[in-house]
């Protein structure tokens, strides 16, 4: 028999207020895991002409005067950087759009400076020519990575280095960089692991996700030698979902408080490397992301064909296997082999599987298409921790499909149109 006590005021209060604080607590979670000072918007992407790193250091009666004599000069000595032909300081002057200042020190008589030049491209180009306007690489997706204390960061926090990505003037480059803002859940979904998966379902989710055609990984690894000491760098350029070596440099700031200029230079240096790359064609879509949208690499297509021809002589040894044969005794017999699933009409059936991770998915794809009698699988749904759905072809019933599953390894659970299969 069952007794109930009914509930105070006091009681539901109470429950209440529990109910809450585990929603409360919930939603800090997963604030917590997106939330914070995380995130840092790239710089629009100019196409004009930008020279950096002009050191000048000028002394005049004033200081301002130093500066704008300061200025003129670095001008000209950008203008001379280009190549571009003699022209007098009033005109390179009318081709300059703008002055980045990197670095500044200003005094009663005397302006030391490291600065940047901007020419505007429409009217600096009746002078240097047409050669920045050279076709650019398919987009590319840039992960940089900071490698620090031990740790690996991208996007979880804002480093130096994401900051350096982001503030690179990349509208002269001939590499299109895709630049990830890295806030909000791109800071989950970008992280260190990815660089190190190889599944090529996994890889194609992301860079449809953010529109591109490949990814560029720069690498830096920082080591501070004491607390306010020298930082020395290690930057090792990489690319694709293989993480293919480019290049690798070092670079060392004397201080904690020059970090941030050697990390614009290395950039600008990485930027030199993926381009250099670019020209001589190592840096191109890889073909296995997308093998939809145009030829097949002709090394992977010659796997193809060759896996094709074999798979055509196994069917031939099979059916000449299976011929009547005469034994010693005059009967007639045939061979003991194992048969494939019977040939009749090809039906499509759905098949849900647990996708812990982006490998046993596939995994899992893998198998199922190595399955005797399966002509063809589809992701349908793509759901990394949960249930993914695949469409499958075979060559015969649901139940013969779930026996063949079964002979892979899989524990499948079998309903009229649809199995569920599992390790």
């Amino acid at each position: 028999m069952r007794t109930f006590f009914p509930l105070t005021r006091r009681t539901r209060v109470a429950l209440a207020a529990s109910g809450l604080a585990l929603a409360g607590t919930a939603g800090w979670l997963a604030h917590a895991q997106v939330g914070g000072e995380r995130g840092i918007a790239p710089v629009a992407a100019s196409r004009d002409i930008q020279v950096s790193g002009i050191e000048v250091d000028v002394q005049a009666d004033t200081g301002l005067e130093a500066r704008e004599e300061a200025w003129l000069e670095a001008q000209v000595k950008a203008w001379e950087r280009l190549d571009g032909p003699d022209l007098p300081e009033s005109r390179i002057a009318g081709l300059v759009s703008a002055i980045v200042i990197e670095r500044e020190r200003l005094g009663p008589k005397r302006y030391v400076a490291t600065l940047g030049v901007v020419f505007d491209r429409q009217r600096a180009s009746a002078f240097l020519g047409d050669g920045g306007s050279a076709a650019r690489s398919a987009p590319m997706l840039l992960l940089p990575v900071t490698f620090s204390a031990g740790t690996q960061l991208m996007y979880e926090q804002r480093k130096d280095w994401q900051r350096a990505w982001a503030e690179f003037q990349s509208g002269q480059s001939r590499v299109n960089y895709v630049r990830p803002q890295g806030s909000g859940g791109e800071s989950l979904l970008l992280t260190f692991g990815q660089t190190t998966r190889r599944s090529r379902v996994w890889w194609s989710n992301i860079l449809d996700e953010f529109g591109a055609a490949d990814v560029l990984i720069p690498i830096a690894k920082l080591r501070y030698t004491y607390p306010g000491g020298p930082v020395e760098g290690t930057f090792t350029a990489r690319h694709g979902p293989d993480s293919e070596f480019l290049g690798s440099f070092t670079m060392r700031a004397e201080s904690p408080d020059q970090l941030p200029a050697m990390l614009e230079r290395a950039v600008r240096r990485f930027d030199a490397v993926f381009q250099t790359a670019l020209a001589e064609g190592t840096i191109r879509p890889d073909p296995t992301l997308n093998v939809q949208t145009g030829d097949l690499n002709p090394a992977i297509q010659r796997l193809v064909d060759l896996g094709r021809s074999l798979r055509v002589q196994d069917e031939r040894q099979e059916e000449v296997a299976l011929e009547p044969t005469e034994a010693s005794d005059g009967a007639i017999s045939a061979a003991p082999i194992n048969r494939p699933p019977p040939e009749g009409s090809v039906a499509l059936y759905t098949v849900q599987f647990q996708s812990p991770d982006a490998a046993a998915f596939g995994a899992i794809l893998a198998d199922v298409r190595e399955t005797p009698g399966v002509r063809s699988t589809g992701v349908r749904s793509t759901a990394i921790g949960g249930t993914s759905i695949m469409t499958v072809s075979y060559s015969g019933s649901i139940g013969g499909l779930a026996e063949a599953l079964r002979a892979q390894g899989f524990t499948v659970q079998q309903g009229a149109t649809a199995l569920l299969i599992s390790r």
